[in-house]
């Protein structure tokens, strides 16, 4: 009989779990599933892929019994520990079309804008206390080599009528977070900051309120697929006729899925509370802030004062092997406080009280895909998200759904749906082997673009390798 089996996940706990996570507090964990259950709709994890999935069954078809189950709290994973950056898919307006063609990369980036409003409402109508505020996305250059590379993106937006972005010069930057490291940029006006953790303990409120069931400290060790397949836990077994799995990273257990994804670290930290330096800074707004490197800084203020600070440079997972040094790197956010240091000088005596990391899903394309694993139409997934989700993860709960209730609509048929057409990583070691090579490369290029200075041509060749079909 077949089986797919997935490799238990290694859970961070106490002064590992992200600063976002301790700061949100602990909601009581409902009950593990235990003996013998079923269901119309078992959804394999509880971060934003999992929740927004249930959401939207539940707008279309109230009466589903849709059960989800989580192997730690609903939001422990990449959903509470991001960077709380929210900004449209109009940044990547350029990569969809090359996947989806032009019609409907315009369309999916209207999508996520939708989605950006539908998270002010749920937070201006109380049914959410997220922190969103939409101050503002700024993408920005701080060395030569950075300039520019939005360009290709807002051509692509205003060719379509669409004015997202608005320039900023080094000036209004300075002004508005308060670092005098990048020189030039765009600023997407209607995008901002969330604090992630408490966005995730919203939508599982929604999704209990809506009688979607939930067990956390739940994981799922095997799925035996069929005409009702069957999700094996520690202490039970959960029959439903369709199976979403949104389990991030984790999903690398499944080889099918393996070949389009790999898995980071992702690395954040956060200082201690200096909201008078900060204001002495000028650095007063709730704008996220991304600058152009390949291993890219993004960072925000938090509205206490405290500087969340990200980068995504951290360590390659061999496979699916995704072991406990996921949950803290070895250096301690010690490359974080560096670059910190960089783009703000001022804050070198700053202490840093929280550092964290965490596997996240990427692709080739650096876009997420659905479908349903090969031979098995009532098995979904949803992965790849590579960072980026807040807005888009909304999105993705409208694919999941209508591919579950076998709707035929825009969401159905979208072109991210289907591995066919999506590039493939080679297989291991190669493909591990090569990650390094190219990270590393990348890192070397990173640190002589920053400071302005010529790139050896092999290091330039080899951190511009892409994976083939």
């Amino acid at each position: 009989m077949m089986r797919y089996t997935l490799r238990p996940p290694v859970l961070a706990r106490g002064a590992d779990r992200s600063f976002w996570l301790q700061d949100a507090g602990a909601a009581p964990v409902t009950t593990p599933l235990a003996g013998d259950q079923a269901a119309d709709v078992a959804i394999v994890g509880g971060g934003y892929t999992g929740l927004w999935t249930a959401l939207r069954l539940k707008e279309q078809e109230p009466g589903l019994k849709i059960v989800l189950l989580e192997a730690d709290c609903c939001g422990a994973g990449a959903s509470g520990r991001n960077g709380g950056q929210v900004h449209s898919w109009f940044a990547e307006i350029d990569l969809l079309a090359e996947v989806v063609g032009e019609t409907e990369a315009l369309s999916l980036c209207r999508a996520t804008a939708d989605a950006i409003d539908e998270l002010e409402a749920l937070q201006a109508s109380g049914a959410i206390d997220m922190d969103l505020r939409l101050n503002g996305w700024l993408w920005t250059a701080s060395a030569r080599a950075q300039e520019g590379a939005w360009q290709k993106a807002l051509d692509m937006a205003e060719a379509q009528g669409e004015a997202r972005f608005t320039p900023l010069d080094a000036g209004e930057i300075a002004r508005r977070t308060g670092s005098r490291a990048s020189y030039m940029g765009i600023a997407e006006p209607r995008a901002g900051t969330v604090q992630p953790a408490k966005l995730a303990a919203g939508l599982r409120r929604l999704a209990l309120a809506r009688d979607v069931i939930i067990h956390e400290k739940t994981p799922v060790t095997a799925i035996e697929p069929g005409a009702v397949p069957t999700l094996h836990t520690p202490q039970g077994r959960l029959r439903a006729g369709r199976v979403v799995l949104a389990a991030n990273a984790w999903l690398a257990s499944i080889p099918e899925l393996l070949r389009y994804i790999y898995v980071v670290e992702s690395q954040i930290v956060a200082t201690q509370p200096v909201p008078d330096l900060l204001q002495r800074l000028g650095w007063t707004g709730g704008e996220s802030i991304c600058d152009a490197q390949a291993h890219v800084l993004y960072y925000q203020r938090t509205p206490e004062g405290r500087v969340i600070f990200g980068r995504g440079s951290g360590k390659i997972a061999y496979g699916d092997r995704i072991g406990p040094s996921f949950n803290r790197g070895t250096e301690k956010g010690a490359d974080n406080r560096r670059e910190l240091d960089r783009v703000y000088p001022e804050l070198k005596t700053v202490k840093i009280e929280h550092d964290w990391s965490g596997p996240i899903d990427c692709t080739a394309d650096h876009l997420p895909i659905f479908g349903h694993l090969a031979g098995q139409p009532n098995i979904f997934f949803g992965i790849g998200f590579n960072g980026t989700g807040i807005a888009q993860t909304p999105v993705a709960g409208r694919i999941l759904a209508s591919l579950v209730l076998g709707r035929d609509d825009q969401w159905s048929r979208s072109g991210l749906v289907g591995l066919g057409k999506r590039k493939t990583l080679p297989p291991e070691p190669i493909r591990y082997l090569g990650a390094r090579l190219v990270r590393k490369a990348i890192r070397l290029r990173n640190d002589a673009e920053i400071e302005n200075r010529q790139v050896n041509p092999i290091v330039r060749y080899i951190s511009e390798l892409k994976p083939g079909r």
